[in-house]
């Protein structure tokens, strides 16, 4: 954490910013001390084309413009503010506070925590985007009732998050929970990582979107391509979901096959962590029972029985905000050494 002697303890604060950086959208909310909902939450573009400063200027004008609308709406100073909890893709070192390589924003060695936390003048945490989705989700969210979660955030890319016993697991390098380059085909996809056959290559929005414009220049008739005037470039992951619920029989076809990359994946984080839920985010879940019926089909024909019957496969019950709610929850257990669930 930068800055951690300002963090005071939590009777003298009365709320803590979260950022949630994504390789689409930037969000920001700001959360009370002692648990609830985000209040001034704004989402903006990432941008990241612009260049990595271009990013960090935004998230700093979106804090300031958050505390300015807590300060005018409830009252107060300042140091009210115990600090930021970031969220951001990895990998990342957490005690550096440096993002090492983020393949979607095409960031190397960023010391990003330190660059917001002196920006604005508060102590600042920094952790995996899809940990803080993750995290969200087990403190506020859809595994709520669970001791471990393993979280999907599925969106430009694939990340993952694993919350054991209460606590993000990162692993010995901060690395832990890279669930979307895990490789599903050995000789598959080149992923944006470099790899092969990651499940992101496959399953991610863009990915999910570059299957099915494939498959149309390969002469697959579909109702997608009047849905964008005929320029594929146009044709997005929400294009097939909102297709899958026209009945295109083509779009069927490539929710078939992600259910298929999906539950492989899934059905090895059962077989490997047993966990009490799984839980998944992002715009794929809005294809609804279309997605989640098939998927827990096939994640039970390929998990072991026990462990499979054990494990609920769950949409996010916080799809806007668990990433900066999750980031604020970091954020207070770093600093203040308790979270508990609000």
């Amino acid at each position: 954490m930068s800055g951690g002697e300002q963090g005071g303890g939590v009777g003298a604060k009365r709320w803590i910013i979260g950022v949630d950086i994504g390789g689409t959208n930037v969000s920001v909310g700001v959360l009370p001390v002692d648990g609830g909902h985000p209040l001034a939450r704004r989402t903006l573009p990432t941008e990241p084309q612009r260049g990595a400063q271009f990013v960090v200027d935004r998230v700093v004008r979106m804090i300031e413009e958050a505390m300015r609308e807590v300060l005018d709406s409830n009252g107060g100073e300042r140091s009210d503010f115990a600090g930021v909890g970031i969220g951001s893709p990895g990998p990342l070192n957490r005690k550096t506070g440096t993002v090492l390589n983020t393949p979607n924003l095409g960031w190397r060695n960023f010391p990003l925590r330190d660059l917001i936390a002196n920006a604005i003048g508060l102590p600042a945490t920094l952790d995996n985007d899809a940990n803080c989705a993750t995290y969200g989700e087990w403190w506020m969210g859809a595994g709520r009732d669970v001791k471990t979660l393993v979280g999907l955030t599925l969106g430009t890319g694939i990340g993952g998050g694993i919350v054991l016993d209460g606590e993000i697991f990162h692993g010995v390098s901060d690395a832990a929970g890279e669930i979307g380059h895990m490789t599903i085909d050995l000789t598959g996809r080149r992923c944006k990582c470099g790899n092969y056959g990651c499940l992101e290559a496959y399953a991610s929005g863009p990915a999910i979107a570059a299957r099915a414009v494939e498959g149309i220049e390969r002469g697959a008739e579909s109702m997608m391509v009047a849905m964008v005037d005929g320029q594929l470039d146009r044709i997005t992951a929400a294009t097939v979901y909102e297709a899958v619920v026209g009945e295109d029989a083509f779009a069927n076809e490539i929710m078939r096959e992600t259910v298929t990359f999906l539950g492989s994946g899934i059905a090895n984080i059962i077989n490997i962590l047993n966990p009490g839920a799984i839980v998944i985010t992002g715009g794929v879940t809005r294809a609804g029972d279309h997605l989640f019926v098939p998927l827990r089909a096939e994640v039970r024909r390929r998990a072991f029985r026990s462990a499979e019957e054990a494990c609920k496969i769950l949409p996010a019950a916080l799809p806007e905000t668990a990433g900066l709610i999750g980031a604020a929850g970091v954020f207070k257990k770093e600093v203040f050494g308790s979270l508990g669930r609000a």
